[in-house]
């Protein structure tokens, strides 16, 4: 990681990748309530191995993955492998549920990212509504959080790492309340995952394109059940 980024672009990725950022992230569980409905998840521990296999084969690792090249083609200013990522992205989600959620919060990031109007990059010739253009409507959550990292140029390595704890935020966090946990339960989780999030941000900046993929079958389940589930308290 760059350590000799300026402070002004950690306050920037703390609040991109805050919880309190206004997407509606707290209100998705990515099958976790599904899971939680149905056993599989009932304990801490057992709520630490999903995310702990989710990391190594889940869908994240890709999600994140195409995160850095939307990073990569704003920093370039390659609009054509913006709004190429951008459908590839939403082809490979695998449920409607899914989609839906990914487009929610990438449409979110987006006006939100706008409406903040932040200033043009050195060095920038493409306006930051041109990139969101380019992007595509809908957009997608990682198009829309590698654009805003890149925009704000924030540490590429600090970007994925931002991004993944993130989404282990929301996810512990949604278990906490469906288990339940306690809070003090819920950061330790946070605190153990820490490992496994820094070998997995190195592992994905290494990945070529042709070696984009995911073993996320179980989160796809756990997503079509969901549709259907009785009572709920979460969107996915």
């Amino acid at each position: 990681m760059n350590h000799q980024q300026s402070p002004n672009s950690l306050l920037n990725l703390l609040q991109l990748a805050s919880p309190a950022l206004p997407v509606g992230a707290y209100s998705y569980s990515d099958g976790l309530e599904t899971l939680v409905e149905a056993g599989v998840v009932n304990t801490q521990r057992s709520l630490w191995q999903w995310l702990e296999q989710e990391l190594r084969y889940g869908a994240i690792r890709l999600e994140t993955a195409v995160m850095i090249r939307a990073y990569q083609s704003v920093l370039s200013e390659n609009i054509e492998a913006l709004g190429y990522w951008n459908a590839w992205l939403t082809a490979a989600k695998e449920t409607t549920e899914l989609r839906a959620q990914s487009w929610q919060m990438g449409n979110s990031v987006i006006r939100l990212f706008l409406d903040l109007s932040p200033p043009l990059p050195t060095n920038a010739t493409l306006s930051l509504q041109d990139l969101a253009s380019a992007a595509g409507t809908p957009c997608n959550y990682a198009i829309a959080f590698g654009l805003a990292a890149a925009y704000w140029q924030i540490d590429l390595t600090a970007s994925v790492l931002g991004y993944l704890h993130s989404w282990a935020s929301n996810l512990i966090n949604a278990g906490v309340k469906l288990i339940p946990l306690g809070q003090t339960a819920g950061q330790q989780l946070l605190l153990e995952l820490n490992t496994g999030l820094i070998g997995c941000t190195q592992e994905i900046l290494a990945l070529q394109d042709e070696q984009l993929s995911s073993c996320g079958w179980g989160l796809a389940l756990a997503s079509m059940a969901h549709e259907t589930q009785y009572t709920r308290l979460f969107r996915s």
